[in-house]
């Protein structure tokens, strides 16, 4: 199984994107990670639509949308419109995460839905079957920097059994404190698809970055 990697805008130097999107193109990342924050369900404010319409434009790579927002449902067209290949909703935020989870394949993206570290994988018992992608968050959202939840390494065995259990065909993203030294252990328990910003962004190498992690075997 090939793991992906999807490195976190949130990271880049916002002064020029541009270049930092063209860094991207030109890697072996497979997709791009946006964070959208709306300081009410996380604390911190991020970027909006007009940010992921601009590096739409530029970027080549498919765009992994994550709203850290209450009511993701009601931006569900504006994320499809600004080019998203992917929107990730968390569990925690949707009161009708189903009805969510149709109206975003509806809207012709993939469906995506993220667990905080105090989430059971066990609440997706009845969706897991419905998404395409269940992220992981190995720190508490909200900050880019933060060190790396061990217990995640069971959240993610555990989430590959349900999926394994429930037919899911589900990819297994993590995101949080990704970098060389945790990376095998992660992968090693289950996990498809790195989320990592910090540790490529500030790289003095980043596309030799996202290529060790491409490269790193369980």
């Amino acid at each position: 199984m090939e793991i992906l990697v999807s490195p976190s805008l949130l990271s880049a130097d916002f002064t020029n994107l541009e270049k930092d999107v063209e860094m991207i193109n030109n890697s072996e990342a497979d997709w791009l990670h946006m964070d959208v924050m709306d300081g009410v369900f996380v604390p911190n404010i991020s970027f909006g639509f007009p940010v992921i319409s601009a590096v739409a434009k530029v970027c080549k790579k498919p765009l992994d949308v994550h709203l850290m927002i209450v009511q993701p449902e009601r931006y569900i067209k504006q994320t499809a419109a600004a080019g998203a290949m992917l929107m990730n909703v968390h569990y925690e935020a949707c009161t009708h995460l189903h009805r969510t989870i149709q109206e975003i394949h509806a809207a012709g993206m993939k469906a995506g839905v993220t667990l905080n570290p105090s989430t059971p994988v066990s609440v997706l018992e009845d969706i897991a079957a419905d998404v395409e992608l269940v992220l992981l968050m190995s720190v508490n959202p909200g900050f880019g920097g933060q060190k790396f939840i061990p217990n995640t390494l069971n959240k993610i065995r555990r989430l590959r059994e349900l999926l394994d259990r429930t037919g899911s065909k589900a990819l297994i993203e993590v995101d949080g404190g990704v970098d060389d030294k945790t990376a095998p252990a992660i992968i090693e328990a289950g996990a498809d698809v790195l989320v990592s910003g910090s540790y490529v962004f500030k790289a003095q190498d980043p596309p030799a970055a996202i290529k060790g992690l491409k490269a790193v075997k369980a």
